[in-house]
């Protein structure tokens, strides 16, 4: 195992810079998820620890080891891809076992680590077969276990559940993380669903546009966002997003929208008056008011039952408006409730940084 340090990181293609002096510090034995929508640069980020794509500017090290110059096998990573890349004319053992032997390990070792790995995956019983006889959830077991036979310092993952249905993506989360937790490998892990990042990660690192926005662990950034991309991409169902300016004379402190609509902040931000914000919320933090309880009315837009949860669309200040409730409501599109934020969770950002105040 081995800690990661990226320091200053840049990468260009030609005249297009799109990494722009990353720095991001990754502890022995932590696991780190890079997180972001596409096109942000984490895959790109990824490919150069591992070595598969050539640093424009910057270092990146690797147990306290410069590995800029480095080629892939001598950096001691096994990289997870989105597809499996497993060689359909082998068996799963062999495909386990071939870096091994590509390294002239003894067959012994070489049998021993495959038969260890295969028993904490649960391949055991699928060693003989060939790719094509597994199922999608299997194949990225035995992609996992060709990596782990590998015995390296740092686990890459590169979106390594996106070809997965649903149902298979849960599970297989749980599996990996799992795995880590047994392992104890440094593990840096991309993609761009913001849930798995919540459920997986120990940190995670947000990026947009080639930058690191925020990074941090998961309720951290949940609770805390730096700005409102951060607060907009992390949670699902997104923070829910109104423009207007904060007044506090004559009454409590609100902020004024659009459409003469006001919506009530806690006696905090008094000291904001007359500055314009975007005021946040998110989805949970919203309840139905009770009588003298302050709120905003909305029109109902759409109703979304999932079972557990109802997720209500309505209108409020020209805009979409989120609620989520785990009690049963008759909620009719077309229908008015009024609304309540819960006034300790209100987030308000700067109109024009987009910075947390």
């Amino acid at each position: 195992m081995a800690e990661v340090r990226i320091r200053g990181v840049r990468k260009s293609f030609g005249n297009v810079e799109v990494i722009h002096g990353v720095d991001v510090d990754i502890s022995d034995g932590e696991f780190v998820v890079l997180v972001g929508p596409s096109g942000c640069g984490k895959s790109t980020l990824l490919r150069m620890i591992a070595g598969l794509e050539r640093i424009t500017d910057g270092e990146v090290m690797i147990g306290g080891r410069v590995v800029n110059q480095m080629p892939p096998k001598e950096r001691d990573v096994a990289m997870v891809f989105q597809n499996y890349a497993l060689y359909p004319h082998m068996k799963v053992y062999d495909n386990m076992a071939f870096s091994m032997k590509l390294r002239g390990a003894e067959k012994s070792e070489v049998d021993q680590r495959v038969q260890k790995a295969a028993d904490i995956l649960g391949l055991t019983p699928f060693l003989e077969r060939y790719p094509r006889q597994l199922s999608g959830g299997q194949r990225q077991r035995v992609a996992m276990g060709r990596a782990i036979v590998r015995d390296p310092q740092v686990f890459l993952f590169d979106e390594p559940l996106s070809n997965l249905d649903a149902k298979l993506r849960v599970q297989m989360r749980t599996e990996i993380k799992e795995l880590h937790q047994r392992l104890k490998t440094t593990s840096v892990y991309v993609t761009h669903d913001q849930i798995e990042a919540m459920t997986m990660a120990d940190r995670i690192v947000v990026m947009h546009d080639g930058i690191v926005e925020q990074a941090g662990e998961p309720l951290d950034l949940y609770d805390n966002p730096t700005n409102t991309f951060v607060a907009g991409f992390i949670g699902s169902p997104a923070m829910n997003f109104v423009r207007g300016t904060v007044r506090a004379n004559g009454g409590p402190a609100r902020l004024e929208a659009k459409d003469g609509v006001a919506l009530p902040l806690g006696d905090g931000w008094s000291g904001q008056d007359g500055r314009s914000v975007v005021y946040g919320i998110r989805p949970e933090h919203l309840v139905l008011a009770e009588a003298g309880q302050r709120s905003v009315e909305s029109e109902i837009a759409v109703v979304e039952p999932t079972g557990a949860e109802t997720l209500l669309v309505s209108r409020v200040a020209g805009g979409e408006f989120q609620a989520v409730f785990r009690e049963r409501h008759a909620f009719r599109p077309g229908t008015r409730v009024q609304l309540a934020p819960l006034l300790d969770k209100v987030h308000l950002f700067d109109a024009e940084t987009g910075q947390r105040l």
